[in-house]
């Protein structure tokens, strides 16, 4: 597969609520391919593609929003303290953060207590995000918001994209900018197809699956399907029964989680789908999590939903790893739901 896409996707800037950059290389990417476009209110970015009268309509749902941070306050000596969206504070000490200032892009780093003063208390206690601070390089309060820093600045990690070779990429926001690349992808291949389709880039999933609520009440699709980025757990020192998937095993069909039971008929198709093709996939072994399918599924009067996800190690943290095997995979198989449910 060509990365190009995913890479451009992988290092846009989209914290919750400031999903443009991200928005923006869909747009670029598919509006020439969609019968019409649209952005909401919210931000939700929408691509028609109108097939045959009475065929059923299907919206494919990924969202444009990452994990991120939300500067709380900032100290006298210029340190910046945070709310984080996503990340829990174990995974923080001394990573690369980047921010969008006032007067353009700022770069900071985690703070961290050297080791050599570290009490044997405080090596081993947990770590909390009110005890983090973030170093732009400054020393006074005047001086950070001299450069631009303010309170209610947002950030995300700073991580550039990279091809690993042999099949497997690196990116930040794989969750869920994977996802973002397969819609792309299908949304593409359905151009001169009968289907009716309507893809959403959707935006504040990470704070509450907000955006799809939105999206869905517009669209009032047939049937609503996420396609996400989901945590592979396939890592020394785990049990097998708590490994929810794994790469290089195929595209994770989710069959419950914490927001969705997935439909029946949504389930079955996606399976159905895969056998017939002779697409690999997996089930997601773990119910935890929650995807726009959540909230698709209780729009209006109810729609039938569910979520194919890309498998990715360490997901919510700096960087994850996925397999371009597995997107291509990805691909296939929700463009063979599509094309499945779309005759059922």
């Amino acid at each position: 597969m060509d990365t190009a896409l995913l890479e451009r996707l992988s290092n846009a800037y989209g914290p919750p609520g400031y999903e443009d950059e991200a928005r923006e290389v869909l747009k670029a990417e598919l509006e020439g391919y969609a019968d019409e476009t649209h952005v909401d209110k919210l931000g939700n970015i929408m691509f028609w593609h109108k097939g045959k009268k009475g065929k059923p309509l299907i919206m494919l749902a990924a969202h444009t929003d990452e994990v991120g941070f939300l500067v709380r306050h900032i100290e006298d000596q210029g340190y910046l303290r945070l709310h984080s969206w996503g990340v829990v504070p174990n995974l923080l000490p001394g990573q690369r953060l980047l921010f969008r200032g006032k007067k353009g892009d700022l770069k900071g780093i985690v703070g961290t207590k050297p080791p050599h003063i570290m009490s044997e208390e405080e090596r081993k206690k947990p770590v909390l995000l009110d005890d983090l601070f973030v170093d732009i390089g400054t020393c006074t309060r005047e001086e950070a918001e001299k450069r631009g820093a303010f309170v209610g600045m947002t950030g995300v990690f700073d991580v550039e994209f990279i091809d690993l070779g042999e099949g497997y990429v690196r990116g930040k926001a794989l969750d869920d900018r994977a996802g973002c690349y397969v819609m792309a992808e299908v949304f593409k291949s359905l151009k001169d197809s009968p289907y009716n389709v309507v893809a959403v880039g959707t935006v504040q999933e990470e704070v509450g699956l907000r955006g799809s609520k939105t999206a869905a009440y517009q669209v009032d699709p047939d049937y609503g399907l996420a396609l996400e980025g989901t945590f592979a757990v396939d890592m020394p020192g785990m049990a097998p029964h708590m490994v929810p998937a794994a790469l290089k095993k195929g595209p994770v069909v989710t069959i419950a989680d914490a927001s969705v039971v997935v439909h029946p008929k949504i389930l079955n198709t996606i399976v159905e789908a895969a056998e017939a093709g002779k697409i690999p996939y997996q089930f997601k072994k773990i119910p935890s999590g929650g995807t726009d399918a959540g909230s698709i599924h209780l729009t209006k009067g109810g729609i039938p939903s569910g979520t194919i996800a890309v498998p990715c190690r360490y997901i919510h943290g700096p960087a994850a790893i996925t397999s371009t095997e597995d997107i291509e995979n990805t691909i296939r198989l929700v463009k063979a739901f599509v094309e499945r449910i779309s005759k059922n």
